[in-house]
């Protein structure tokens, strides 16, 4: 693996998870291919949760308990 052009050694996991994301969000979303199972995956979800939408949690309930159970 190459050496990353900036050195983020330094920043916190939390930190470095904020730089992922935004590095993410900075792509133009043409740039972004999925593959076939990754779109079908995609479809098969949103159409579970067109067919049940109270079904799921709320990312930040879920994010909570992961960080409860393994903090």
């Amino acid at each position: 693996m190459a050496s990353p052009l900036f050195d983020f050694s330094h920043l916190t996991p939390e930190e470095r998870i904020q730089l992922a994301e935004d590095l993410w969000d900075s792509l133009p979303e043409r740039h972004v291919q999925l593959t076939d199972a990754q779109r079908a995956e995609l479809d098969r979800r949103w159409a579970l949760q067109k067919a049940e939408p109270n079904r799921g949690r709320p990312w930040r309930e879920v994010l909570d308990e992961i960080e409860r159970c393994h903090g």
